[in-house]
């Protein structure tokens, strides 16, 4: 009887010990995603502390003078899809994109782009990637290789003429663009790619045939080959499960040049928990590639029926309510700060910046139809151009011709004594540096 009274004992403290460390591990599981643990990881991945040493044009050290410090622009990549840019006129659209984001993505849908055969929309593209340079943006062409989208006029031919055409749409895009669009997304949902049952389905043909890693592995070689500065994503909406992570890793493996690991994130049924977010982003973390979460939604409407299974249909009725804002602002603000947090994060793309147009007609924008802004927008604004902006800083450098400051990390700009120069924080470490004002 005591025997078996010391054993049931000893299984209890046993027992009790393990729930006492699961509550454990839980209650610093679940401090990541607490605002003082988001705070902390953003000062720590996303600010620096740099003492710099002003001198004017002779290199003579600027000593006890007044100096202006002010970002110039965001190293991390803040985007929005810029379909509706409009170079030719100063639109409402343009303003609100420039107001906020550094970063936008340019439609190269192969159908849209190119109707007909070797006639492109490539002035158009051009233009609006000058304008985004302008604006001190940088363009993203998206997508390169896909199974949608189609033109039409690739009906007829053999796969061995579809792989050459479509290669050398590749080739031509990444060649006659380089230097105004250096950011692509090569190839788009190759997990759905080769057993695709949407018409037409001639890339799908193809990539039943060759195999996914085998067209990635050429559509990425040849982006490489024709600039070689050019930065290449492979971008997918499957990140929850294990195929994409396998097709990644067999592409690495393969030598497969990819620059990003691009993450879609269209939450039309809800907004991913913080949990889910985070464990998206591990997944990814053991590639050692930067994250770009190339595609948001967060709606500002009804949401999506889980059992609604229907990503094709255009809903005519769906429309932004006021409950519905109040959330997405709510959602846009936990969403941004947790991935800004992530160290693996690089980029984050908001999908469109207005209703009008988004995708199934879905409440989907940071503006209404008419371009008037949501609450989301200003949240947005607030986090991205005052919360993690720094300056301008009204300084003083000292006996030496030096002053210290921390900020986040981008360009900056500084006025002292009637000279200006510039610098960078480029990495969330303490660094000095000598600058000339001229």
């Amino acid at each position: 009887m005591k025997k078996y009274q010391v054993l049931t004992f000893s299984r209890l403290l046993i027992l009790n010990s393990l729930l006492c460390f699961s509550a454990v591990v839980q209650a610093v599981d679940n401090d990541i995603f607490s605002d003082a643990a988001i705070e902390k990881r953003i000062r720590q991945y996303r600010t620096a502390e740099v003492s710099l040493l002003i001198m004017d044009s002779n290199g003579n050290p600027l000593t006890n003078v007044p100096a202006t410090i002010r970002q110039i622009r965001h190293k991390f990549l803040f985007g929005c899809g810029g379909f509706g840019i409009d170079p030719q006129n100063d639109t409402e659209y343009n303003r609100r994109l420039a107001e906020i984001f550094n970063y936008t993505t340019l439609a190269f849908y192969w159908k849209g782009y190119e109707q007909t055969n070797r006639i492109t929309l490539f002035d158009e593209r051009l233009s609006q990637a000058r304008w985004c340079l302008e604006h001190n943006i940088i363009p993203k062409g998206h997508p390169l290789c896909w199974h949608q989208q189609e033109p039409d006029w690739l009906a007829g031919k053999t796969l061995e003429e579809i792989y050459s055409l479509l290669i050398g749409r590749v080739k031509r895009e990444v060649r006659d663009f380089a230097g105004a669009i250096d950011f692509w997304d090569v190839v788009n949902e190759a997990i759905k790619m080769p057993d695709c049952p949407l018409e037409p389905n001639n890339i799908t043909r193809l990539c039943a045939k060759i195999g996914r890693v085998e067209l990635i592995k050429e559509a990425f070689t040849a982006a490489r080959r024709e600039n070689p500065n050019a930065f290449l994503i492979l971008n997918d909406f499957m990140v929850g499960g294990e195929e994409y992570p396998k097709l990644i890793e067999q592409c690495l493996k393969a030598g497969v040049p990819i620059d990003a690991i691009g993450i879609q994130s269209h939450m039309h049924t809800g907004r991913w928990s913080c949990r889910t977010t985070w464990e998206y982003c591990q997944k990814y973390v053991k590639f050692n590639k930067p994250l770009h979460f190339t595609e948001i939604t967060i709606l500002s409407g009804r949401l999506q029926s889980k059992d609604d299974e229907d990503w094709e249909t255009e809903r005519t009725d769906w429309i932004t309510t006021k409950e519905g804002e109040a959330r997405q602002t709510k959602e846009v603000i936990e969403f941004y700060r947790l991935l800004f947090s992530h160290p693996s994060v690089e980029a984050i793309t908001w999908w469109h910046l207005r209703d009008l147009h988004a995708w199934l007609g879905a409440p989907a924008g940071l503006l209404r139809k008419d371009t008037t802004p949501k609450p989301a927008y200003y949240a947005l604004k607030k986090l991205i151009k005052k919360d993690w902006w720094t300056g301008p800083l009204e300084l003083k450098t000292d006996d030496t011709g030096h002053l210290k400051f921390r900020g986040f990390l981008g360009d900056y700009s500084i006025e002292c004594s009637g000279g200006y120069g510039k610098f960078k924080l480029d990495k969330p470490q303490y660094s000095e540096q000598s600058i000339s004002v001229n």
